[in-house]
Formats: C-alpha cells, structure tokens, sequence
C-alpha cells in the first residue's frame, strides 16, 4: 500500500497488526501467518491455559482483560502480570518445550488469537524468511522482559538493602543502633563459647550537652551529635562496631581488643572531641555563629574478664561510665 501499512484482513483487527510479533512484517508476510490463526473467545473465568499443562498453542490478546498468575507453597495463586492488548503469550512453551510457567485466566469475556505449535514450526520451516522474523520479534521482546525483570530485581534488592541498613543503623548519625550492637557482641559470644576471644566494648557519653542545648538550641545538640559520629568512624578500624544507643550516648565494640590497646583508641577519641571545634548558632535560632567545645566520658570493660554474657558486658563497660562521669567527666575509666 502506498503508506506501507497492512490492510485489515477478515482474520485482522488493529490490535493484531500492531503486535510486535508482526511489527517487521510486510503484507504478504503477515497474511501468510494470519491465514494459520485461529480467533477464540474466553469467558469471564475460564482459563486459557493452567501452570504446567504441556504448551502446544501460543497466542496474541485481542480484547478483554487477561491475568497471569503463579502458584505458591501455601497452595494459593499469586498475581503476576496483566496481558496487554497485542502481546503474544505462550510462545515459550513450545520453543523450549517446557511445560506453563504460570496459569492465564480472564477476568472479563475475552478475544484472542491462537497459533497452533505444530503451524508455528511449518512457519518456520517452509517460509524461513518469516519463521526468522517471529523468532527475532519472540527475542526482541523476551529481552524487553529480561531488561525489565532485571530493572525489577535491581529495584528490590535496592530497595531491601535500604530497609536493612534502616533497620541496623541510627537515622541522624548514619552509625550502628543498640540492636545492631546487641546483636554482634551476642554473636560473638555465642561463637566463642569455647575459647572467647576478647573484645573491647566502650561506653561513651557526651558531657553537658544539655548545656549546649539550652544555650545554643537543639540544633547546635544535633550538630554536635553527628560531628561526635563522624569523629568515631574516623578512628575505627573496619571490624570495629560503632553506635548511637540513644541521645548522646554511644558505643564502640573493638573486636580482639584488650584492656591497654582499648584504652589507646579510647583516649585518643577523647581527645580528638576535646580538639574539636564545632560551629554553631550563637544563641538559638540566631544567625550569628561561633566556635565551641565538647567532651565526652568514657567506660571500658573487656569480655571475657568482665563478663560472660551480652547483658553484664553492657553494665560493666556502663557502670565504669557512669563512675567517669561522677569523678569529673571528660576521662576514661576501666572496668576492674
């Protein structure tokens, strides 16, 4: 035809000729495997074809609304996809010779053409120009699928890593929370229930912040909350666990760490926050800034010397804490 498309054969509708099975097909083409198809009508309910039936027809949705759906272990059918009008089904059934990967049901009196398996191949064997065509227009589309499922499963993953991460860390500071830490001094001592190797666990508190608050604002408290995470994962090393438990309180888990080599990493962190200028709101809400100091309280207890368990490590390491901070703040104090 002069504007190159096909005319509407007594088998064709519009949807037909624009599926992608026949986008690179000429007329005479798309004639020769229109004069093969077989219109068919599906009630409201029936199936086209059901999950693990042997696959002998392929087909193209006319009209209609069609559902796919999977079987679970639970024995109920779990949504997959919707057909959409023009889309060809079934095909890889017969090419793979494998039986159906999900049940076609239609969920509104339904038209689609059907394509039987054994006049797919005389297509394929006796017009190879054409079978070749279908072929290239099956794995054209398969890849769209594949791209898609793959964009899908990037997608979850992505989106599952986020909910982790949201699970184990603290909001404001991007450290670990008091359950991730829980956890991991939990799974060491229930790994090492024969021979413990020690671990490290410091306890630490930030000294009068409530002071910054009332003078500065809370967002010179926040400021100096996160400025306190970043300077800890500064120091740690890559195996070390730091965490804000709550407010100004955190926690540092220095796996095969003793008592003198804790102490080392622990000073230092007290005096790098000591050091440690942060810049705030002179007064709450204004927009004037200036310089101020922090200090932070330090308690120190070691595994297996100072407990045997999750629970008892925690009150040691924070009992010594609290014993740092009734003594004039600003130190660290071992566990004995």
């Amino acid at each position: 035809m002069p504007d190159g498309k096909m005319p509407l054969s007594p088998i064709a509708d519009p949807v037909l000729i624009k599926s992608p099975l026949f986008a690179a097909m000429s007329e005479l083409e798309f004639n020769a495997v229109a004069a093969f198809l077989e219109r068919r009508k599906v009630k409201k309910g029936e199936r086209v074809f059901r999950e693990g039936d042997v696959g002998e027809e392929m087909f193209i949705f006319l009209s209609g609304l069609l559902s796919a759906f999977v079987s679970q272990s639970d024995g109920t059918d779990r949504w997959v996809f919707d057909v959409k009008p023009g889309d060809f089904f079934g095909e890889m059934s017969i090419i793979a010779n494998e039986p159906r990967s999900a049940t076609i049901s239609a969920k509104i009196d339904t038209e689609i053409m059907v394509l039987q398996g054994i006049d797919f191949y005389r297509i394929v064997f006796e017009h190879p120009m054409i079978g070749l065509k279908l072929l290239q227009a099956i794995g054209t589309v398969q890849n769209q699928w594949l791209d898609q499922t793959s964009k899908h499963l990037e997608d979850l993953m992505r989106w599952g890593e986020t909910a982790r991460r949201r699970a184990i860390t603290d909001e404001m500071t991007g450290l670990y929370n008091r359950r991730f830490l829980e956890e991991s001094i939990k799974d060491r001592f229930e790994h090492s229930s024969v021979n413990l190797r020690k671990m490290s666990l410091m306890m630490m508190d930030l000294d009068k912040v409530h002071e910054i608050n009332d003078k500065h604002g809370s967002q010179a408290g926040d400021q100096v909350i996160v400025t306190v995470a970043d300077i800890l994962r500064s120091i740690m090393r890559s195996e070390d666990i730091a965490s804000r438990l709550s407010g100004d309180e955190y926690a540092v888990l220095l796996p095969d760490t003793d008592t003198a080599e804790a102490v080392l990493v622990a000073e230092r962190i007290r005096k790098t926050i000591e050091t440690k200028e942060v810049i705030v709101p002179k007064s709450p809400g204004a927009a004037e800034k200036m310089p101020i100091h922090i200090r932070i309280s330090i308690g120190i207890a070691v595994a297996p010397t100072h407990a045997k368990n999750v629970e008892s490590l925690i009150l040691a390491a924070d009992s010594v804490l609290r014993s740092a901070k009734d003594l004039g703040r600003n130190r660290v104090i071992i566990c004995t």
